[in-house]
């Protein structure tokens, strides 16, 4: 009992506070600082964001951009076929993102890979890549779009829909590999020696070791490319196939009105935005984990 008056004297000297009393300081501080600077962001928010739309609502000419972008009776009208188009978009994408997963992967491992016997495929996977990323998307949407039937290879020719999705798993194959490349070179050495010390071989060590943490480190960049495949869609337009955009055209030129161009836009908004928000938070916390 003495002993422990003892501690409690020397812990605990004439004028100094305990120590609960100085965390609650700290905490009622930080939450102080925290709603000062919640009200700061707030009022700055408002007096930014109003500023603009006070700007434009002034104009002069926004009565008839209102009228041009805006018209509500021309959202009603052109928006079921822009979903409608939409949907095209949406099949489109699933399927590239799902064929660029693989194709891209087999061209990291390819690449990655060492083994002697394997250079005319390491050479071949490097000019592909090479060249499906230096071409622009739209330029090989529109060779691969008008190139293919000009061949007559296959009889019927696929559709035009068919043909824009091979010009975007070309082109993000090439993006993608490389993307897988770098996670794969991140990996140490040493983890793939230390697998092969246990006994497994090459092929269950890149399996089961290196591409698990590969990926992982990866997956903010992948998804990344697909948050921008998910907007290249739209140039499988310029050979034919009637998706959001191309309908939204259409309609505009009818109507000499974009507001259809408007609502496609909004379409691709509600895809793209959420992806760009889990691309932020898996960023921002350092990859999956």
């Amino acid at each position: 009992m003495v002993a422990r008056r003892v501690t409690e004297t020397v812990a605990t000297p004439e004028g100094a506070r305990p120590a609960g009393e100085r965390r609650l300081e700290r905490e009622a501080a930080k939450r102080a600082r925290a709603r000062r600077n919640a009200l700061i962001a707030a009022i700055s928010s408002v007096v930014v964001i109003g500023g603009l739309a006070a700007l434009v609502l002034t104009s002069s000419g926004w009565p008839e951009v209102r009228e041009t972008f805006f018209s509500w009776s021309e959202f009603k009208n052109a928006f079921p076929e822009v979903l409608s188009g939409f949907w095209l978009d949406v099949k489109v994408f699933m399927g590239v993102e799902a064929a660029v997963l693989v194709i891209a992967l087999v061209l990291a491992l390819i690449r990655t890979s060492r083994t002697p016997g394997l250079f005319p495929l390491r050479l071949l996977t490097t000019v592909f890549v090479d060249v499906s990323r230096g071409i622009p998307t739209v330029l090989l949407v529109y060779l691969i779009g008008f190139g293919i039937p000009a061949l007559q290879l296959i009889h019927p020719a696929p559709e035009p829909a068919v043909l824009g999705a091979i010009a975007l798993t070309i082109s993000y194959s090439g993006y993608v590999s490389e993307v897988y490349r770098a996670g794969i070179r991140s990996v140490h050495r040493g983890q793939h020696d230390a697998a092969l010390a246990v006994g497994l071989t090459h092929a269950q060590a890149m399996r089961h070791v290196i591409l698990p943490q590969a990926i992982r480190r990866v997956a903010p960049p992948l998804l990344n490319d697909f948050v921008a495949l998910q907007k290249d869609v739209a140039l499988i337009s310029i050979i034919g196939p009637q998706e959001a955009f191309r309908v939204a055209q259409i309609y505009q030129g009818e109507n000499f009105n974009y507001t259809p161009i408007i609502a496609a836009a909004m379409l691709y908004l509600v895809i793209t935005i959420p992806l760009a928000r889990i691309v932020d938070r898996m960023g921002g916390a350092g990859g999956v984990r």
